[in-house]
């Protein structure tokens, strides 16, 4: 059954690691085993320099995988488990299994931002001793 891990990383390895595990999935032939791999990131809205409004993307979870995976399977279970950059799963072991247990459907929904509209934050930088103005 496909549920949806949490996977420690690398901070500011996310990208590799999740290209990684794609790589390695694929070459294995466990793509049945392992569905998708999302690295949480939300929009934010900053002001340059310049005064103007630039959009950006930055990841809510620095360190952190979410894969959406069989962890019944114990070749995609490894897969992960060996993959550079990995450090292991999120989460208190089931029983003696050493499994982690999955993330419910809210958390996901938290995570991805998947249940509600997609929010874009403004984050404004000042410098100290500049004035402004408050509309």
């Amino acid at each position: 059954m496909l549920r949806w891990y949490v996977i420690n990383t690398y901070s500011g390895h996310e990208k590799k690691v999740k290209d990684n595990i794609l790589r390695r999935t694929t070459s294995m032939g466990r793509t049945s085993s392992i569905r998708r791999i999302e690295i949480p990131t939300e929009q934010i809205v900053e002001t340059n320099k310049d005064g103007q409004k630039v959009q950006t993307e930055r990841r809510t979870l620095p360190g952190y995988v979410l894969v959406n995976m069989d962890m019944g399977d114990d070749d995609a279970w490894s897969l992960i488990k060996d993959t550079p950059g990995v450090t292991g799963f999120v989460g208190a072991t089931k029983n003696d299994d050493h499994r982690p247990p999955p993330l419910t459907r809210a958390e996901v929904d938290r995570l991805l931002h998947t249940q509600t509209e997609t929010r874009v934050k403004v984050r404004a930088e000042f410098t100290v001793g500049e004035s402004i103005k408050v509309i």
